[in-house]
């Protein structure tokens, strides 16, 4: 399937629940996409919403239930239909990372451009170096796939570090800003090529914290979200400066949009 204009229909193969109000998507589609790259799904008579790919084959989605369309997504049951466009959209830069250790960082539940990456690098293992892998949200119960977390870390050389900032009984990582797990990981991040994605802010403050760590700006590269209506930079809806998040992104090295990140209107 690639469909870049008019979309079709892909059977819901499997569903399952990650936490309150996440589910994760298996389609009966396959995709040739790269890690970073989304697709826009499609029910109709509703509404058409821009999603990343968790995974390409079989085409894989994280969905949390946060406004209209996505809570009816959720009342969708295995053997129903979510038709599909794609895949849109510049990848992680995964050719020039080779060779160098990985540092992926993301913040709430906006994980999913960034689990693409890990998969690819979980089957790659050897064309990469050190990996450290650092998930925050704010509250401990907003935590998603812990098993997944718990398979990487006994991969080779790849660290996990997990931090919530609200955390209760049963949770053993730490408590606080994902940007302060960067003191804890265990090798020199100064050579790492950097990969960000999930809220703006915890964005800005991630490249901050690694500037002051001495990584330079060139190697780190965000994925942006946007209001993405076309995904194929004619509606103008996510322009972003210059480039329109849509097809100039969503990954976007850093040194790009420097001016930009987290000034409002942007």
């Amino acid at each position: 399937m690639n469909r870049l204009h008019l979309p079709t229909a892909a059977r819901i193969a499997a569903i399952t629940q990650e936490n309150y109000r996440t589910r994760t998507l298996t389609l009966d589609a396959a995709l040739d996409a790269s890690p970073g790259q989304f697709v826009m799904a499609w029910l109709p008579r509703f509404d058409e919403k821009p999603f990343s790919l968790v995974a390409a084959d079989p085409v894989t989605l994280m969905i949390t239930a946060v406004g209209p369309f996505t809570r009816l997504v959720h009342e969708l049951g295995v053997g129903d239909s979510l038709w599909l466009r794609g895949p849109f959209g510049r990848g992680w830069p995964l050719a020039e990372a080779r060779g160098h250790d990985l540092l992926l960082v993301t913040g709430g539940l906006g994980c999913a451009p960034l689990v693409s990456v890990i998969n690819y690098v979980a089957q790659r293992r050897d064309e990469f170096g050190h990996v450290a892998i650092l998930q925050g949200v704010k509250h401990m119960d907003d935590m998603i796939w812990r098993e997944r977390y718990t398979r990487w870390a006994g991969l080779p050389d790849v660290q996990v570090l997990l931090a919530a900032d609200v955390a209760g009984a049963g949770w053993s990582w730490h408590v606080g800003l994902v940007t302060e797990l960067v003191d804890q990981i265990g090798f020199d991040v100064r050579g790492a090529r950097v990969m960000v994605c999930g809220p703006e802010p915890m964005m800005l403050a991630t490249v901050r914290k690694l500037g002051g760590s001495g990584v330079p700006e060139a190697h780190i590269w965000l994925s942006l979200e946007r209001n993405m209506q076309c995904a194929v930079g004619h509606c103008g809806h996510c322009q972003f400066g210059a480039p329109f998040v849509c097809k100039d992104g969503p990954v976007f090295n850093y040194p790009q949009i420097r001016d930009r990140l987290g000034v409002k209107g942007f």
